[in-house]
């Protein structure tokens, strides 16, 4: 048993425990509130909470069919919890010619029971909605919610896949678990937890309390951790908040001081620190709630203390350490963010996905989803594709079928390769079989990523037929299996990163072009002189959704203010801005497509919000919507807009602007980039404005480009988009080439004039 499970062996024993006598107690409660009829008591701390099989990861509804088909979701129970209760909200609908006597819906936890649904006749067809309770005793720390559907629809002899066997389960349905405080000890070795669990599918809601207005470095090391929360937060998302001097009432928030004196804040104590330290305490405001208090005698020493926790925290144990070296060995390089897919190398899927998850069985298994989150900046102009070589095992049936792998990319289908039966195979070939009667084929495709999305999904699907043998001889044995190696590849190397800017898609999906080293050790964060706490949550909320992006913590952010922004001159810049207290505002009027000064509201506008949004062009010229009306305008309501132009600071730079006419306004731009459900549309071009959730892309000018092409695909290129040069260049390449074969041929008449008179002299000669 390694360390880890050592140390979480007394925790998973008390858990277990303390559940055991929960269950006694509420069944003691719920047996005398019965009898007296009399309420049962809530124990204190007790809360509940719904999360639907969408949040739980079933993005698609569930699709039962044939006799017997099964599906499920995993669900998990935080650490510093104990489920009392739960229920399941389930909505569902199934075939009309459904047997009623002999067919239903089980609904089965950790593989146990908990309710069987009936299938009346009446009404099928119809989207029907049942609550199930689930006994408290059959869920444990990680478990699966499993939909079992069992259909006939004859009483005679069946076809086992027939058509009109199905049942649609919902992803809209809703598991309500009641819970528990259970109290976590104060120890490092178990951070993330209890600020993060990966066990909650929720998304990540934590507070950061500063003892005062924070200095620059202090808001580095909050960075820092904000973007290590939303990597670990990962596709559930993250929202920071923010506060001075208060201890929040209830649950878990991280802390930041900084002073060699002994501090107070709020109801916390905190003695001098000794140097970069890292602390969990209890909230001394609530028994069940955690503290994780970054410390040190100056803020750098607390930067220092946040660095530790973020890139060093699985060597940590105890209640509180302190950091005496910390040494940084090597930087990041350009594009190895490791959410990212690496573009210099081959990569293998066994890189993406465990072994155990590249592996199927059954005649219609689900789909194999390969995650692939490209780099945002790879140029796909005139490119065939990425090569994908995959090689691929599956079980080949004894006769003749219509079995076949299916490869598809984003639900498109690239692919479908036919699995030969062994009556079609030759000798040889069935010879090389495994001892699990598998063979082995290998096929390579290409991946074209012109329109792909950076979050892409490589789907591999077996699809095994059975042979009808005829009526009451249909015997469907489970015995089909399907693998992919781990050693197939896909290789983006052959792309070059280029990318024409302002782009705020790239923003809001990749945190590009700031994320493109992934401590984000080129990029600078401008914040108003008078930062409020509006403007400390945007910051550090945005600063989580980058590490969400990379799955690395900001380490290498830098935050200044106005004044300093000629020392980030080299760097890309996010300024944030409300209230009109942001000066570069009015420093850079002449580069921002908005402007808000003086009462007076400035708006360039283009045909962006008239043409078809959800489809891009590889050819950057083809997604350009420029200017072509300028409009002011003064009102009492102020607007919140995204924006994005090259710095007036060195050419290549990028500067993205998060502003508002109000401080509150910065937390609907802030919700945008996180996403969500009912936004009226997405974030893309160079200007964007947001009310709540209506997104209003209002300018697409792209007017400089960031990365680098080769000599030959630049010219290509350039000479594409200009036309004229095309021609200009062609005319003189033949004006050229024509020359040199002019002076060419000109020297070798030369040579031969010369070498004439020689011969006939020689020719004079008389013979001796």
């Amino acid at each position: 048993m390694n360390s880890t499970s050592s140390a979480f062996a007394p925790l998973r024993d008390l858990r277990r425990a303390l559940a055991r006598l929960t269950c006694a107690v509420l069944a003691v409660s719920a047996g005398v509130a019965s009898a007296q009829t009399l309420p049962a008591a809530t124990a204190p701390g007790a809360k509940s909470y719904t999360v639907t099989l969408k949040q739980l990861g079933r993005n698609y509804p569930m699709s039962l069919r044939g006799v017997e088909a099964t599906d499920s979701v995993s669900f998990d129970v935080r650490a510093d919890s104990i489920v009392t209760g739960a229920r399941l909200n389930l909505q569902y609908s199934y075939s009309p010619a459904l047997l009623a006597e002999l067919s239903q819906i089980n609904v089965l936890v950790n593989d146990e029971v908990a309710a069987s649904l009936p299938l009346p006749k009446d009404k099928a067809g119809q989207l029907q909605q049942q609550v199930v309770e689930i006994p408290a005793h059959l869920i444990t720390e990680f478990n699966r919610l499993s939909l079992q559907f069992i259909g006939h629809y004859t009483m005679s002899c069946e076809d086992p896949q027939h058509s009109s066997l199905w049942a649609k389960i919902s992803n809209a349905s809703e598991l309500g678990i009641d819970v528990s405080p259970l109290v976590l000890p104060d120890d490092l070795s178990i951070i993330p937890l209890p600020f993060f669990d990966r066990r909650d599918a929720r998304a990540l809601d934590l507070p950061f309390v500063f003892a005062a207005a924070p200095d620059n470095a202090t808001l580095e090391a909050a960075g820092a951790l904000s973007s290590w929360f939303g990597a670990q937060a990962s596709y559930r998302g993250a929202r920071f908040s923010s506060g001075y001097n208060r201890i929040p009432a209830s649950g878990n928030a991280v802390v930041l001081v900084s002073g060699p004196d002994a501090l107070q804040i709020d109801s916390l104590s905190l003695p001098p620190a000794k140097g970069p330290t890292l602390t969990v305490m209890t909230n001394p405001n609530d028994a069940n709630g955690k503290l994780l208090v970054i410390s040190g005698r100056d803020s750098n020493e607390l930067k220092r203390a946040a660095t530790a926790l973020v890139l060093g925290n699985q060597a940590l144990s105890g209640n509180s350490v302190v950091i005496d070296r910390l040494d940084v060995v090597q930087p990041r390089k350009p594009y190895d963010a490791p959410n990212w897919l690496p573009s210099d190398r081959p990569v293998k899927l066994g890189e993406l996905l465990p072994a155990k998850e590249l592996t199927v069985s059954g005649y219609n298994p689900g789909d194999i989803t390969v995650p692939l989150n490209f780099a945002p900046d790879l140029f796909t102009w005139r490119e065939e594709g990425a090569p994908l070589n995959l090689k691929y095992r599956y079980t080949p049936q004894e006769k003749s079928n219509n079995s076949s792998f299916i490869i598809s990319f984003n639900d498109a289908l690239i692919q479908s390769q036919n699995l030969l039966s062994q009556d079609k195979l030759p000798s040889g070939v069935l010879s090389a079989l495994k001892s699990d009667d598998s063979l082995g084929r290998e096929t390579s495709v290409l991946l074209a990523l012109n329109s792909a999305p950076l979050q892409s999904r490589l789907q591999l699907r077996y699809m095994f037929d059975y042979i009808k043998q005829g009526e009451c001889n249909d015997i469907i044995i489970d015995n089909m299996r399907g693998a992919i190696d781990p050693e197939s590849t896909i290789d983006v190397s052959g792309y070059d990163h280029f990318i024409a800017m302002p782009n705020l898609g790239v923003f809001k999906d990749a945190g590009f072009p700031f994320t493109r080293l992934a401590d984000l050790s080129q990029t600078a964060v401008v914040l108003p002189d008078n930062a409020g706490t509006a403007d400390l949550d945007a910051y550090l909320t945005v600063l989580g959704r980058f590490g969400n992006a990379t799955g690395y913590p900001a380490t290498g952010v830098q935050v200044i203010q106005a004044a300093q922004v000629a020392s980030a001159a080299d760097k890309d810049l996010l300024v944030l801005a409300s209230g009109g207290n942001q000066p570069l505002l009015a420093q850079w009027a002449d580069r921002l497509p908005a402007t808000d000064a003086d009462g007076q509201q400035v708006f360039n506008l283009s045909d962006l919000p008239m043409r078809v949004r959800e489809w891009f062009s590889p050819d950057p010229e083809a997604n350009l919507r420029r200017t072509r009306l300028a409009m002011a305008f003064s009102g009492g309501a102020r607007s919140t807009y995204l924006t994005g132009f090259e710095s007036p600071l060195k050419s290549g730079r990028s500067v993205v602007v998060i502003a508002s006419g109000q401080p509150q306004g910065l937390a609907d731009v802030t919700n945008a980039l996180i996403g969500g459900e009912n936004y009226t549309q997405s974030v893309q071009g160079s200007l964007v404005v947001v009310r709540g959730k209506n997104i209003e892309p209002l300018v697409a000018d792209e007017q400089y480009y960031v990365g680098s092409l080769g000599p030959i695909k630049y010219l290509q290129w350039l000479m594409s988009r200009h036309v004229v040069l095309a021609l200009v260049l062609t005319g003189l390449g033949v004006i050229l080439l024509s020359g040199l074969a002019y002076l060419a041929l000109r020297a070798l008449a030369n040579r031969r004039l010369q070498g004439e008179p020689e011969r006939a002299v020689d020719n004079s000669k008389p013979e001796a």
